[in-house]
Parts: structure tokens; sequence; C-alpha cells
């Protein structure tokens, strides 16, 4: 017997993570920041349409969309900051686009392929992201857009005679 190793030390803990297959900090920090506008204009839609008085039950909707933008918002500012990036201060050109559609129920069709935007761009960085506490983060939005994206369809199927 010999007191050398069978075999040589596994240093794979100490890759970096372009090297383990994970995105580097500056692409985490972009997809961040285009995640971070498309809510900011996600939260301007929602606050500009919850004026409408039409249809019913339209406006509570679109608050708690509002609501529910706002917190995405928070949450990957805190992310950038905590990583040493700057959060952006534009605004996605989706709050344009939405914005120059008047019926409220388009709007909210548009809205919604918004959501669906935002599920697929984390699924697609996701895999990417060593940081298990923003993974668990991004985890949860997608799931919470998951659930707006049933609760407008099922809004829009009982609007559909209009």
């Amino acid at each position: 017997m010999t007191d050398e190793p069978a075999s040589p030390v596994c240093y794979a803990a100490d890759g970096s993570d372009a090297y383990m297959g994970y995105a580097e900090r500056d692409e985490i920090l972009a997809a961040l920041n285009e995640l971070l506008e498309a809510e900011k204009a996600g939260a301007r839609v929602a606050l500009n349409s919850s004026k409408s008085t039409s249809p019913t039950g339209y406006a509570p909707l679109m608050q708690d969309v509002r609501k529910d933008e706002a917190h995405w918002c928070a949450m990957l500012t805190r992310h950038i900051q905590r990583i040493g990036g700057v959060p952006s201060s534009a605004t996605g050109a989706f709050l344009g686009k939405a914005m120059a559609i008047a019926d409220p129920l388009e709007r909210l069709a548009f809205l919604n392929r918004g959501q669906a935007w935002v599920v697929k761009r984390i699924e697609t960085i996701t895999p990417r992201i060593r940081d298990e506490s923003l993974h668990a983060d991004l985890r949860d939005m997608a799931e919470k857009h998951r659930v707006n994206i049933g609760i407008a369809d099922a809004f829009l199927e009982g609007h559909a005679d209009r």
C-alpha cells in the first residue's frame, strides 16, 4: 500500500460559473434588467388600465396585476443590487405598445402575452443561474405569472360574448 491517493483531487468546485456552464454575472445582470424593464412596463400598463370602469371586474383584476408586477420589480431590483449591478431606470417598449390598444380586453390579452414572454425568459435563464436565492425567486416569479395568465384567460373567456 502507498499513501498516495488513488486518484487526483477534483477541483471542480473551484471552477468559475462560466466553466461550470452557468451564466456569468454580466449575463445575469442583463437578464435581470431586461425582466425589470418588462415588469415596470407591465405595472404601468396595469395601473393605467385599472382606471377603466368597464367591463365589470376589470379594474380590480388590473389592480392585482399591478401589485404583483410591483412586487417583482422590487425583487429584481434587490437581486441586481445584491450582486453589484445597477437596476435599469428604463421601462420596456411593451408599455407604449400595450397602451396603444384602446379596448380593455384586447389590452388584457396583450398583457397576457407579455406575461407569457416573461415566463419563457425566466425558463431560459434559470437553468444557468447558480445562485440558489435568485433561482428560487425567479421560479416563484414564473409560477405567479402562470397563475396570473390563468386568471386573465378565465376573465377573457367570461367576457368573450360581449
